[in-house]
């Protein structure tokens, strides 16, 4: 049984000085932010996530609208003039950095007013809780103990995550994470420092493609849209939260008049984000393998939050095609560590999941990487989805 202690969700006191400091806000008073007709706050957010957080935080006192209509990779998301001009007329910017190259230069040029970035947010929930980490490279040609970023000699007995965390709510720094126990022959000897969060950059240990395949002699391709870092947070619910207090004080700022709503709404959000960390922490928390394989690499925040091991058939940027190398490896990590399940995506090709599954005689699945909602989509909001993909990985882990 997983006896890991559960990270805390920081509550309204992300919604201090320090979570402000990360805010790119200028000071105003309550008559200079944007307003439709309606007298709402005008806000703008990048792509589904962050849509999720405005519509929510804001509640009727805000009209939100989204740079990336359903269906649409948000990777490969092109401005029209007319969306570059929204952001400087909206009340309100949200985006992440690094998700969508066209929406950060825009930003740039913008010069919009009240402008919060994702990122910065997170990074003190990041910073507080799981290390980010890619894939698991212990399974090299030459048989070496390369470590896993983000774990220190992660040990499971057989199969149990018998690991102990310390205590790592927002804020604090957690230098010795705990992975005690040996991981049979799987070791993972690496150790992993401490980082401290700079405001405006991803924090320096997020997961990179780096080290999704770091230690294994192949020739995979490293093109990707991130700079090498996972811009994924809001799969590790932890993060999500502290980018929701966030946003509540972002609204506050630019909407004075409605700010207890917004600091409200917030809190609220917080809570529900809280319950559904429990349930993964639950649900994941005694499983057969910790190890699964998806289709890129998007999910090291959840798999770091939660103990797992994401194994990408490519890496951050989902059109890139696998080498040979790869493959042949991900067949001795499939075999070595009881995977069952090759994960593939809704709005991209599963062509390569299926292909690899259908070698390795492996079950295929959706774990959803929530970049946008669509019509295949498990459900119709963030909640949903999130947990549709808990169970898709308690069935394909084992969960007992």
């Amino acid at each position: 049984m997983n006896a890991r202690r559960r990270p805390l969700i920081a509550g309204p006191a992300l919604a201090g000085a320090s979570v402000l400091s990360l805010l790119t806000l200028s000071a105003c008073g309550s008559g200079s932010a944007g307003t439709t007709e309606d007298g709402k706050l005008s806000v703008l957010a990048s792509f589904y996530p962050m849509e999720f957080l405005a519509e929510r935080v804001g509640g009727e006192h805000v009209s939100v609208t989204t740079l990336t209509q359903p269906g649409v990779d948000p990777h490969d998301l092109e401005l029209t003039p007319r969306q570059t001009a929204e952001l400087t007329e909206a009340g309100a910017v949200l985006y992440l950095k690094g998700m969508q190259p066209a929406v950060d230069d825009a930003i740039k040029q913008s010069g919009a007013e009240h402008v919060v970035e994702a990122s910065a947010l997170a990074e003190a929930a990041a910073g507080g809780g799981a290390e980010p980490q890619g894939g698991r490279t212990d399974h090299g040609p030459d048989e070496e103990n390369h470590g896993d970023a983000g774990h220190d000699d992660h040990g499971h007995g057989e199969h149990g995550h018998g690991e102990e965390h310390g205590d790592h709510g927002h804020g604090e720094e957690h230098g010795d994470h705990g992975h005690g126990e040996e991981h049979g022959e799987h070791g993972h000897g690496e150790e992993h420092g401490e980082g401290e969060p700079t405001g405006d950059e991803p924090a320096s240990d997020e997961p990179t493609e780096e080290d999704a395949h770091e230690g294994h002699d192949h020739e995979h391709d490293h093109d990707h849209d991130h700079g090498g870092k996972d811009p994924h947070i809001w799969l590790d619910p932890v993060q999500y939260a502290a980018v929701a207090e966030g946003v509540g004080e972002a609204l506050a700022k630019a909407d004075p008049d409605h700010a207890a709503d917004y600091r409200k709404n917030a809190d609220e959000l917080s809570a529900e984000l809280e319950q559904l960390d429990t349930e993964f922490e639950q649900g994941l928390s005694n499983t057969a393998t910790d190890t699964f394989i998806t289709t890129h690499a998007a999910f090291g925040h959840l798999a770091a939050r939660y103990g797992l091991h994401q194994e990408p058939i490519t890496g951050l940027s989902p059109e890139t095609e696998p080498s040979g190398a790869r493959l042949k490896e991900l067949h001795t990590i499939a075999e070595e560590d009881n995977v069952s399940t090759v994960f593939f995506e809704t709005i991209a090709s599963d062509r390569t999941a299926k292909a690899l599954a259908a070698d390795l005689n492996l079950d295929t699945d959706v774990l959803d990487p929530l970049e946008g909602i669509t019509d295949a989509s498990r459900g119709d909001d963030y909640f949903a989805v999130m947990r549709a993909n808990l169970e898709a990985l308690q069935k394909a882990l084992g969960a007992k």
